[in-house]
């Protein structure tokens, strides 16, 4: 009876460490998932937008079309994704130099995340899901930056 008691007190004992290891993979699966996306955006590498963004991802915003003018919302498929990765890449499209790359993870469970990323184009709120042991992005909401 006290070798029972003692193996559930020590099993109990372990059980933060396992979960928080298991946390900080998680984390950082996440936090790859989301630099993939945005690298694979500012470098043009289609690779790594296939890497980290599911094929069947929904990604819609709003973009201010001039700076006083109304949002106006727009989809982009994943097609588009590929799409304005390769311009980049053959050069018919530019990434602002010095542009910015903040990631901000929000929530992280065993399964699910969402996360924040601040790019050049703007704001991006992200939701991820592990897949096969690998975390990809299947939604995103997105804006322009707000008129200052």
């Amino acid at each position: 009876m006290v070798f029972a008691r003692f193996a559930v007190v020590s099993l109990l004992a372990l059980l933060p460490q396992v979960v928080a290891a298991q946390s900080a993979a998680d984390r950082e699966g996440v936090r790859l998932a989301v630099l993939d996306y945005v690298e694979g955006f500012y470098q043009g590498d289609t690779a790594r937008l296939m890497r980290s963004v599911s094929p069947e991802v929904r990604k819609y915003g709003y973009d201010l079309a001039t700076p006083s003018g109304p949002y106006v919302g727009e989809a982009m498929p994943f097609r588009d994704f590929l799409a304005y990765a390769n311009r980049i890449r053959t050069g018919r499209s530019r990434t602002p130099a010095n542009a910015v790359k903040d990631i901000v993870l929000f929530d992280v469970q065993d399964q699910t995340a969402s996360a924040k990323l601040t790019a050049w184009w703007g704001t991006d709120y992200l939701l991820l899901a592990k897949d096969h042991g690998r975390w990809i992005i299947l939604q995103v909401l997105w804006q322009s930056p707000p008129p200052k």
